[in-house]
């Protein structure tokens, strides 16, 4: 078994049958108070905001995003106002992770979705800096150049625990598997697991991103399109199961928009041999069980279907 304690081996039948070695970084664990890649894609882009002389973060997400209430915190802990632009318009009492967000401070401010459209476009942004005040903006799910070299770290943590063949990883906008191939070193691989319907567009995504970054796109890595239940946020009865049944097998609980569609599809990738025997492969818990309070508020504890 790992030594490390955010390292833990994962004896699944599929992956032995198979000859693979499988374990489990636990990156939620790793910043309890900021867990899961959020914080890593945070940390450079915290320092240029400092750089800058900006108090405030200015950011964009759903009711129930992960990026949003990571923002929020690290501006609690950080002694930064942040202001949080939300998609759809304000229903009665905020949901749980919209609270948790107002609770650390996070102004909010909705956004009708055809407004929410816009929000990669520098005349909207700017009009929304002029609007709440000067701020340090950050894209929505944080993903920007600056958050690559914060990703790009976990990789050799990783490696200096274990030598793995190949890391994967729940893509929602491409940031954290952009940030692990540059971390990479020599025939090490990516894989990357879509969390959203048609997500092919997310290998031109990520190219885009570590171009920008480093200058260089990446051969060495994959990403895997059938495994989004339907899309961002959709589930099947399949699939709660399956993190049901993880977590008694193993005690880690996954949640239904990213890490448990990864393992899933990891499993069933081993199953059909996409990896060589003697591999060793890290699937990588990225946090988010925050959304697991909102979901069961939406679905009555996630036993319906669709969304």
């Amino acid at each position: 078994m790992p030594s490390n304690p955010f390292l833990q081996d994962l004896p699944e039948p599929v992956a032995t049958a198979a000859g693979v070695r499988l374990l489990l970084w636990r990156d939620d664990l790793v910043n309890p108070a900021l867990p899961g890649n959020k914080a890593r894609k945070l940390k450079y882009n915290l320092r240029e905001a400092r750089r800058l002389g900006r108090g405030r973060l200015l950011t964009f997400g759903g009711a129930y995003s992960n990026h949003l209430a990571a923002v929020a915190t690290a501006g609690r802990l950080h002694g930064l106002a942040t202001v949080g632009l939300v998609r759809g318009e304000a229903t009665g009492a905020p949901n749980p992770t919209l609270a948790r967000c107002a609770a650390d401070g996070m102004a909010l401010h909705y956004l009708d979705r055809a407004a929410y459209r816009r929000r990669a476009e520098p005349a909207f942004l700017a009009e929304m800096l002029r609007q709440f005040g000067p701020a340090y903006p950050l894209p929505e799910g944080g993903t920007n150049a600056l958050a690559l070299p914060g990703v790009a770290e976990l990789a050799a943590e990783i490696r200096q625990c274990v030598a793995f063949d190949a890391l994967a990883v729940a893509v929602g906008t491409g940031g954290t598997l952009a940030g692990l191939l540059g971390g990479l070193a020599g025939p090490e691989t990516a894989l990357g697991v879509a969390a959203l319907k048609n997500g092919g567009f997310l290998r031109r995504d990520v190219d885009a991103l570590t171009l920008a970054a480093t200058g260089r796109a990446h051969t060495n890595y994959g990403l895997a399109t059938n495994y989004h239940f339907g899309g961002y946020a959709k589930y099947s009865a399949d699939l709660l199961a399956f993190i049901h049944g993880f977590e008694a097998r193993h005690g880690v609980l996954l949640d239904p928009i990213y890490t448990g569609k990864l393992l899933f599809g990891v499993l069933d990738l081993i199953g059909q041999g996409h990896f060589r025997p003697g591999s060793t492969v890290v699937a990588i818990h990225t946090g988010g069980l925050q959304a697991w309070a909102g979901w069961h508020e939406r679905f009555g504890g996630g036993e319906g279907m669709g969304e």
